[in-house]
């Protein structure tokens, strides 16, 4: 493994300890969207669009400016790089809802 896949892989591991909380954010939304209103739930959901683009817009922007720089010069097809790093991205995510009490 090169050492410019090396240094891909573990700056979207970075990446993915704070975007757990826009990753959750998304999960909360669509749960949300699509599983139907409680009977006792009388927040509306548009309050959380705001809220969730705040949050999530950012993380993105960032999260997609760091591996372009990086898949220009990583030594895989860009295809690869991208579900990889996507993927690599959710690790802490899928380890906290793992490890979880």
């Amino acid at each position: 493994m090169s050492r410019r896949w090396q240094a891909a892989l573990g700056a979207n591991v970075l990446l993915g300890i704070p975007g757990v909380i826009p990753i959750w954010m998304l999960w909360f939304l669509a749960a949300s969207w699509t599983g139907g209103p409680e009977p006792t739930d009388n927040d509306p959901l548009v309050l959380w669009l705001p809220i969730a683009a705040v949050i999530v817009v950012p993380y993105v922007l960032l999260w997609l400016s760091v591996n372009r720089s990086l898949a220009r010069r990583s030594s895989l097809t860009p295809r690869t790089y991208w579900w990889l790093s996507a993927l690599a991205t959710f690790l802490p995510t899928t380890a906290l809802i793992i490890y979880s009490p």
